[in-house]
Order: C-alpha cells, then structure tokens, then sequence
C-alpha cells in the first residue's frame, strides 16, 4: 500500500518563514529551523522550502537556511526558489537538498528539467507549476501558468505546460492554485484532475488547505500528496492531527513520527 504524503510547506524570504493569501500580504511566520523541527516531530512525510523572494530579487537560493534546516530535519526536503541553471541544483543538493523545484527558469527555458534529471535524476526534478484561473468567476476556465512569485502571467496554458515538462525530464509536479493560496477555501481540485488525467509524474496539490476533508477531495482528484503551510504555521492543526483525520476518512498515512529517519 502506498501511504499519502502530507507535506508542511516553508516559504522563505529574508531568513524567516513568511505566508500570505495569493502570494501576497507576506506575514513573519517564524524561524524556518524551528518550523522544520516541529513539523518533523508531529508526522511529517516530506517538507518543502520555497524561497519566495530569490526569483524576484533575481539571486540565488538562501543555502545557508537550507543548510541549517537539513541539519535539524531527517525526512525528506524539497527546495526551489532561485534556480536558473544546473549548478544552482546541484549547490541545493550539496546544502542537503533531496529534491529541487523550477518554476520561472523552467518556463523560459525547459531544457533545463532536462539538465537536472539527466545529472541528478527524475526523483530529484520537481515543476513548480503556479497557476491561476483565466477567469476568476468561472469555474470552468481553463489556468495560465504565473511566474515571479506569482507576480507575472504568462498566458501559458498550465496542463500544456505540464505535458511539456514531464517530457522534458520533469519527475513530479508541485501544483500551486494562485486563486486558492492561503485562502483556506479547499484545492483547486478541477486543476488537480487536470493535472492528474494529462501526466502520469506524481502531483502534489497545494493552494487553499484548511481541512482533512479538503486534502481527502484532492487526492481523489488525483494527487498523489497534499501540501499546506497556513494551517500548520497559525497552528489551527498540527500534522498529526490532521493524518488522524485523514486516517479516519480511509486515507493510508503514515501515523508513527520517526524523527531523524531518513527514507
């Protein structure tokens, strides 16, 4: 049986873990190594740290913070954020990254999915895929893949870019809904099954948690893993309680917390 991944999300601007609602309106959420201690404590599958401001400032990821916090963290760390060409991945990796995202540098060049999953493998090559609804009102518009942060739009249609970037080497998917993030108004499941029905890599739904329930209706939309970060950081739940819900819903999760294990 395969368990369902929950994944705490950090993201990170200025050496502190911040969130807002719709990329915008960042809040001090605090100390990204404390965050990561505590979320491994209560149950934590994996955890993402996402470097908010790296693209916009147009520098690289901070590999100091994700060096303290893969010394305080077993599981497993996915980081993205200021990654434009194949040595920043291979640097994230050396800092203790397990797997690297690429949104922005990976819209405007794709060969360089292709880079990273040729030098360091599939498992290791993460799309970070930002997406926002044409039209806001209409539930069934189609999505434009956003960039910088969610600050640009780029017209592009999401599931196309998808299906581009699981050929161009992409291993997984981390799909972010701009209009759900930190809304906690539930994911954007008709973007998941989207997803799900055109590329057979791994999706991982983010944007909009705030219950088990909602993270139950994105896996059977297709997700293979379900991300949040509000929910976690305003301690409205904690992993663990929300892996008992799940549980209780007929969700296989792992419920025994194995600090310091690395799978």
């Amino acid at each position: 049986m395969v368990l369902t991944r929950i994944i705490p999300c950090l993201d990170v601007s200025n050496g502190r873990v911040v969130k807002g609602v719709r990329f915008q309106g960042l809040r001090d959420a605090g100390d990204p190594v404390e965050c990561a201690k505590r979320y491994e404590e209560q149950g934590a599958d994996e955890l993402c740290l996402l470097d908010v401001s790296a693209t916009p400032e147009g520098r690289g990821n901070a590999i100091r913070t994700v060096a303290a916090v893969r010394a305080a963290l077993g599981i497993p760390l996915t980081v993205g954020g200021g990654v434009r060409v194949l040595e920043d991945a291979e640097r994230l990796l050396s800092a203790g990254a397990d797997k690297v995202a690429v949104n922005s540098a990976a819209v405007e060049r794709p060969q360089l999915l292709t880079e990273i999953n040729t030098r360091l493998g599939a498992q290791c090559t993460v799309l970070a895929l930002d997406a926002a609804r044409l039209d806001a009102v209409d539930p069934s518009s189609r999505w434009e893949v956003t960039v910088h942060g969610g600050r640009t739009r780029t017209g592009r249609d999401a599931i196309r870019w998808a299906i581009d970037a699981a050929a161009a080497g992409a291993g997984e998917i981390l799909a972010t809904s701009w209009d759900r993030d930190g809304t906690g108004e539930g994911y954007d499941v008709e973007l998941v099954g989207a997803l799900g029905a055109a590329v057979r890599i791994p999706i991982i739904a983010s944007g909009g948690a705030r219950t088990a329930a909602h993270m139950r209706t994105a896996l059977d939309a297709g997700a293979s893993a379900v991300l949040a970060a509000s929910i976690f950081h305003d301690a409205e739940t904690s992993v663990r309680e929300v892996k008992r819900d799940l549980a209780a819903l007929g969700v296989p999760v792992r419920l025994d917390p194995q600090p310091g294990i690395r799978p």
